[in-house]
């Protein structure tokens, strides 16, 4: 029994590489089926069946933590098979749908990382056309759109297909599917064409909906009967397309139970499809990839590509042609939706596909890398960028994430392969077949090389990996690190004013060169100091293991924290000798201490180093910099030129700026500050920086400094959109006021484009007459904004709900949208409108309470009036569990002088409430409303309290309500008669 996500059969390996036929790319495809003419033709089969196009999802799944990617069509669709989506919504009223979904293999359970390009079918990223059915047509339906489409449409001799039905379960009492190999026989297949497979069985979970289901195989090769090929090791007896019949529901303790509604949910490869229809025998011979092979070419002026696999791909360029075209277009879909790079989770997914084939540009292309994927990710856009639009939007982002996470590997790739080189070397020289897994851990911690970049590297010189030995040296780190951490709090490293006294004459140590922060990369440098325990010593080789100490170097490209900016961290390295992990960077009075650990080898007071900050988190800073910058001189020119500067913090995530200001500010203030700073983001204007002599620079027209800082001579002035110098030589120009001219030795864009987008994400009042505004910029703008959208769009749902769904929705969100990181404009928009929301729904709720509680109590009333001689009422209310209106009946009875037994479920809660009275003169015939009361919660259950005269309670068995009334009644007469 399969156990998986839907269509994982289409794209399992069936053989091992090396198994692999010898394959020749033909010429670029000028047949009737192109690549885009499969697609339409399925998307204009379904619309002539009346399926609804719906979009493909995001192959980012934010609202399913379960998921590292969209891995299969069926993903968007789980409330609908779960029950859970909301029947008013528009996915709730869906009975027929279909599209090709964007569906990335990569990570987690489902990896066909580690596959690309070795054979001639995995991808990580691939497309899944597909149809469904939710509660509408079943299984001969979805038997004949299959076949008549793969048929009569596309033209596949009937002859060379083969399908599959379960053959059922017997051990698990699960039939066979006699209905679909009915259904298949009907279509005219050949009997021996229809083949029972004990696999074809698909479960969402190891509970929840399941069923059978019905794969359609074909024969590259024909003119044979190939059934003893299907669901084998045989490449050209592929499967092709996947119906998934779901009729079960897999409760807790394992038995199914037939589905109320039974929906059709099925998925087609469409690579492997236009590889079949245009009869290539792998598909990356296809149009699909073979324009992004020709663009490769243009850019590298590499041989063309050839088709070869194996030990056949001698200089390895076909592999390498597949997997950056497999790459690229992974790339492109993920980054489009929203995903990052980075250290965690699909972030670090994705920084893996890019370096790996950033490597494969580097060492089988000869290319340089730097800016190369964003380069070859235009003709992604034009081959895909009408069917999937998102691809056409945000070109400008995605080139921009490419560029910066190429470029920051660039850095280390070259270093790491010579290293990478050394340890291959000196495992062949002791005999031994593993690379020895503490080196491959260090290949990652300090070059950045994914272990399974690694591990291809060492494939490909006929080594492994010493897996254990990387398991026990990637812990180790973990410790050492959590550690460090600890000391990093109680131990911090710092000069005070006698060790500048000490340092000012010595002369071995000179103060550090620090201009080179201002620039892009790495640079050499000089060990000048070592400080550890109020002392300067030669050598770290005295130093604890783990412990935290000092390193002064002749020049840095560190920034030190300074003017609101955030350190930089990085490594000081010796190739392949020592890594100095740098957690923390201060100036004191012009020397610059870089605190850290070692993560391994030792440093001396003269050995040359590599000064390697970390861009990737130096990027964010340099963007939250500037646009504080923007900010700064936005405020003034909304709220007027008193605003002055009394604090910030510019942070990889965040930027934070304090100022003076009495009132609050309004929000068509923020609206008009936050617009024009995101248009001087849209003017793309360049940021000049240079040094002048304070002097002259105090005179410039417009300058923002902060009032009694104490500025350096000369002094680094930072201007939006002119020339440093063209200022300096017009000080007094009118015209340095439009623009932001400020002092700052901080870190910035070259252009304000590079910012991206900016979003203010809290005004407060921190001190009498100081306001302070929290923004973010770049991607942390965008995931503002996702999330802002997002809580827009739960609101939207919740306005089509009722009763306990929307009370409780209502209430979950009004807490999470009062924690949500997100624009201040759109929380208070959003806030007004759930608070009118709210204020709709109350009133209805007690307009339905009061009508509800007049009709109940009239009920009542009217009973007595009907029959004034009888001495109890007994009803079960349609009152949703309201206990307060069961009160107020009882309370009627009262007042009449009558005993009283309600009951009212709450469906939705699971319970029922109950309430009772015994009036004086039934209380006097020995009836107590406990024991009542009691006999009652016998049956219902929970619990009931009260006294003599009256019990209210509350069960739980919802199922055994008639049957407590029914005790309800015979307790009464049993005393009363």
């Amino acid at each position: 029994m399969r156990l998986a996500f839907l269509h994982s059969s289409l794209f399992r390996s069936r053989l091992p590489s090396h198994r692999l036929p010898l394959l020749r790319m033909a010429s670029s495809y000028d047949g009737p089926w192109t690549a885009r003419k499969v697609r339409e033709e399925f998307f204009n089969y379904f619309r002539s069946k009346n399926h609804t196009f719906v979009p493909s999802s995001s192959t980012v799944p934010y609202d399913d933590p379960t998921l590292l990617f969209a891995n299969a069509g069926m993903n968007q669709y789980k409330s609908i098979f779960l029950g859970t989506v909301d029947p008013n919504s528009e996915r709730g009223k869906l009975k027929r749908a279909f599209n090709s979904q964007k569906c990335i293999r990569a990570g987690g359970k489902h990896n066909d990382l580690e596959d690309v390009g070795k054979d001639s079918y995995h991808h990580t990223f691939f497309e899944m056309l597909g149809n469904w059915s939710f509660g509408d047509y079943f299984k001969k339906e979805a038997i004949e759109f299959s076949w008549d489409l793969l048929t009569n449409v596309y033209g596949l001799p009937k002859d060379r297909l083969y399908v599959t039905y379960y053959a059922g379960d017997p051990q698990n009492g699960i039939p066979t599917d006699e209905e679909a190999k009915k259904h298949w026989l009907n279509q005219g297949i050949s009997p021996d064409h229809v083949i029972a497979s004990k696999g074809n069985f698909w479960e969402m979970g190891a509970t929840g909906p399941c069923g059978p289901c019905s794969e359609i195989h074909f024969d590259r090769i024909g003119g044979r009967n190939a059934a003893h090929l299907v669901d084998g090791d045989d490449p050209n007896v592929l499967e092709i397309w996947n119906n998934v019949f779901i009729q079960f529901n897999r409760d807790d303790d394992g038995s199914l139970k037939p589905l109320p509604s039974k929906h059709v949910d099925t998925g087609m490869g469409f690579e492997r499809l236009v590889s079949v229809l245009q009869n290539k025998l792998s598909n990356y011979d296809t149009d699909v990839f073979h324009p992004i092979f020709t663009r490769i070419q243009e850019l590298t002026g590499a041989r063309p590509y050839t088709g070869n696999f194996g030990n056949d791909d001698v200089d390895g360029i076909d592999t390498a042609y597949r997997i950056v075209a497999d790459h690229v277009r992974t790339l492109s879909f993920a980054l489009s939706d929203g995903g990052v790079p980075n250290n965690v989770g699909r972030g670090y997914v994705l920084r893996r596909i890019l370096r790996r084939g950033s490597r494969y540009v580097r060492k089988k292309f000869g290319a340089p890398i730097g800016s190369f994927f964003s380069s070859l990710m235009p003709i992604v856009v034009e081959t895909m960028g009408d069917v999937f639009p998102e691809l056409t939007k945000k070109q400008g982002d995605i080139k921009e994430i490419l560029d910066e996470e190429e470029e920051s590997f660039s850095r280390t790739l070259d270093r790491g392969e010579k290293l990478f080189d050394q340890y291959a070397t000196r495992a062949k020289e002791v005999g031994t077949k593993e690379l020895n897994g503490a080196d491959v851990w260090r290949l990652y911690d300090t070059y950045g090389f994914p272990v399974d970049l690694t591990r291809l590297m060492a494939e490909e010189l006929g080594l492994g990996i010493n897996e254990k030995e990387f398991e026990d040296a990637q812990e180790q780190s973990k410790l050492a690190s959590k550690g460090s951490f600890k000391k990093d709090k109680a131990d911090v490293v710092k000069l005070d004013v006698h060790d500048l006294a000490a340092l000012e004459k010595n002369n071995a140590i000179p103060k550090t060169d620090d201009s080179f922060k201002f620039q892009l990369g790495n640079i050499t440098a000089t060990v000048k100091g070592i400080y550890y325990h109020k002392e300067f010593i030669s050598s770290s080789s005295g130093i604890p293991e783990g412990a935290n100490f000092g390193v002064l170097l002749d020049r840095t490209s560190f920034y030190a924290e300074a003017g609101g900016q955030e350190y930089d961290t990085g490594n000081i390295v010796i190739d392949g000798a020592t890594d100095f992990e740098v957690t923390n960077v201060q100036v004191y009075n012009g020397y610059v201490l870089h605190t850290g650990s070692l993560k391994y080898g030792q440093l001396s007071t003269g050995d040359e180093v590599i000064s390697s900050y970390d861009e990737l988190r130096r990027w964010p800073l340099r963007s939250n910099h500037t646009a504080t910058h923007i900010l700064n001189f936005c405020l003034r020119e909304v709220l007027g030129d008193h605003i002055d500067q009394k604090g910030s913090l510019v942070a990889p995530t965040k930027l934070r700026f304090d100022f003076s200001h009495k009132a609050q500010i309004s929000l068509p203030e923020l609206a008009k500050i936050e617009s024009m700073s995101i248009d001087w983001i849209k003017k793309n204007v360049k940021v000049y920086g240079k040094d002048l002599d304070l002097t002259t620079a105090h005179k410039i027209a417009g300058l923002r400094a902060v009032f009694g800082e104490a500025y350096p001579d000369p002094v680094r002035v930072v201007v939006l959109g002119y020339d440093v110098d063209e200022v300096a030589n017009d000080i007094d120009n009118p015209k340095w006021r439009s623009t932001s001219v400020e002092f700052c030795g901080g870190t910035h864009v070259v252009k304000t484009g590079d910012i991206k987008d900016f979003v203010i994400t809290e005004e407060s009042g921190i001190a009498k007459g100081i306001r302070r505004i929290v923004a973010v910029t770049g991607q942390e703008a965008h995931e503002a904004s996702r999330v802002a959208n997002s809580l827009k769009v739960r609101l939207e749902q919740l306005e089509s709900t009722e009763g306990k769904e929307k009370d409780g929705g209502l209430k979950a969100l009004s807490v999470e949208l009062g924690q949500a990181d997100i624009s201040v404009l759109l929380k208070a928009e959003l806030k007004d409108r759930l608070a009118t929301v709210r204020k709709a729904f109350d009133k209805q709720i007690k307009e339905k309470e009061n009508a509800m509680n007049k009709a109940a109590v009239n009920a009542l009333v009217t009973f007595f009036e009907e029959k004034p001689d009888s001495e109890v009422y007994f009803a079960i209310l349609e009152v949703g569990g309201n206990a307060k209106i069961l009160q107020n009946v009882v309370m009627q009875g009262k007042k009449l002088g009558k005993a009283v037994y309600v009951f009212s479920v709450d469906a939705e809660g699971g319970k029922v409430a109950h309430a009772n009275y015994v009036s004086e003169s039934v209380r006097s015939r020995g009836l107590d409303a406990r024991t009542w009361a009691s006999k009652v919660s016998d049956i219902l259950g929970g619990k009931a309290g009260g006294k003599e005269d009256g019990v209210q309670g509350v069960g739980v068995n919802v199922n055994h309500v008639e049957e407590a009334l029914r005790v309800a009644r015979e307790t009464f007469s049993s005393k009363y008669n």
